[in-house]
C-alpha cells in the first residue's frame, strides 16, 4: 500500500502531518503508537515538565495511556483542530488474545493532497461557544 501521510514542518504548531495523496472519507490513516503507561506512571513521569503546549499522551482507557514520546510514530504530530477532519478511535481488544487495545486515526471527510489531517484533542470546549459558555470559560481561566 502506498504511503498516505508524512510528517513535515507546519505553521500550526511547528510540526504536522500532511496527506501525500487525496484520501477518501472513512480511511484508517495510522495507528497512534507509543509506550503504554498507567495513568499514575504518566503523572509521575511528566509531573515536573513545563507546559509547552505539546503533549503526546493519548488516553487509551481507564487504566492506560499511550506515550508517543517513547516508541511513538508520526501520529503524534497530527495537529489539533476545533473543526477536525479526522477522529481518533479507540479499539479495545475483545478477541481474547493478548493484543493490546489501540487507537487509530480515521478520516472524517475526504482530504486533499497536502492537507493536514487534524483531530479534536480535548484542548478546547467541545460545544459551540455561546455567550454564556464564553463567559464561563473566561471566569475559569482568570
Amino acid at each position: 500500500m502506498p504511503k498516505r501521510i508524512a510528517a513535515r514542518r507546519s505553521p500550526i504548531h511547528g510540526n504536522g502531518v500532511f496527506a501525500l495523496t487525496d484520501i477518501p472519507k472513512g480511511i484508517e490513516l495510522i495507528e497512534y503508537r507509543g509506550k503504554r503507561l498507567t495513568h499514575a506512571q504518566a503523572d509521575r513521569l511528566y509531573a515536573n515538565t513545563s507546559d509547552s503546549g505539546h503533549t503526546f499522551l493519548f488516553t487509551l482507557n481507564d487504566k492506560y495511556v499511550i506515550d508517543a514520546n517513547s516508541e511513538g510514530n508520526i501520529a503524534r504530530w497530527i495537529n489539533h483542530s476545533c473543526s477536525p477532519n479526522c477522529r481518533a478511535l479507540s479499539e479495545d481488544n475483545t478477541d481474547g488474545t493478548l493484543r493490546p487495545a489501540r487507537v487509530v486515526i480515521e478520516s472524517l471527510r475526504a482530504l486533499r493532497a497536502w492537507q493536514g489531517p487534524t483531530c479534536y484533542c480535548g484542548i478546547g470546549p467541545p460545544d459551540p461557544l455561546t455567550p454564556r459558555l464564553t463567559h464561563t470559560q473566561s471566569r475559569l481561566l482568570a
